[in-house]
């Protein structure tokens, strides 16, 4: 059931993520993905350090070629980072996860899209109309 709904998610925001680039205009050169990196919690963080430190996840995440956006350790889950990468070095960010995270993490990745503008715009025009 947990796989539909993440599916279902993720259709969603593919979905609204094309009706979000024509009111926002971002630049066309990158995508925003958002990482979940969640602890493996029949490791110690003590246990899962040393694999990031024996996979030298921290020399390869983030990639160079990305731009974090926002990055949060969410209690009881893991850490949520969310890069800008150009499309041709999504590979890279894959790849950086695949041999850096594995067995510390179970990862899970989300394409993104800043939904802040098109909030203010819908909120500007509720007002504009007299909605509250």
């Amino acid at each position: 059931m947990k796989k539909y709904i993440l599916a279902l998610l993720t259709i969603l925001c593919v979905s609204f993520a094309g009706q979000a680039q024509r009111a926002t205009s971002p630049p066309a050169d990158s995508v925003m993905i958002t990482v979940f990196l969640r602890h493996q919690q029949d490791k110690s963080l003590k246990q899962i350090q040393e694999v990031q430190e024996k996979n030298n996840l921290w020399g390869m995440f983030p990639p160079k070629e990305t731009r974090v956006v926002s990055w949060y350790v969410m209690m009881g889950i893991g850490q949520v980072v969310t890069l800008k990468v150009a499309p041709k070095d999504v590979r890279t960010l894959n790849l950086a996860i695949e041999n850096g995270a594995w067995g510390a993490f179970n990862t899970e990745f989300y394409p993104t899209y800043d939904y802040v503008p098109v909030w203010r715009e819908s909120m500007e025009k509720r007002k504009a109309s007299g909605k509250k």
